[in-house]
């Protein structure tokens, strides 16, 4: 019996912790200028932002592309 009471919460915990990660919005954008420490980006969608909103910024991946055979 506690094995199972302990399975089903570890199951809801999980579902939680994967629900709240799939909220986070992607966003494509262009950056337009950088002033020091200012960044002014064009971006899709935006307006799923607000004020204040703390959102992680990653660079475009510049790799070598790999040919097959």
């Amino acid at each position: 019996m506690k094995k199972g009471i302990v399975s089903l919460a570890m199951a809801l915990v999980f579902a939680f912790c994967t629900a709240g990660a799939g909220y986070a919005a992607k966003l494509k954008c262009t950056v337009d200028a950088v002033d020091g420490d200012k960044v002014t980006m064009t971006c899709e969608k935006a307006d799923k932002l607000a004020p204040g909103d703390k959102i992680k910024v990653s660079t475009a991946k510049k790799g070598a592309a790999v040919e097959g055979c």
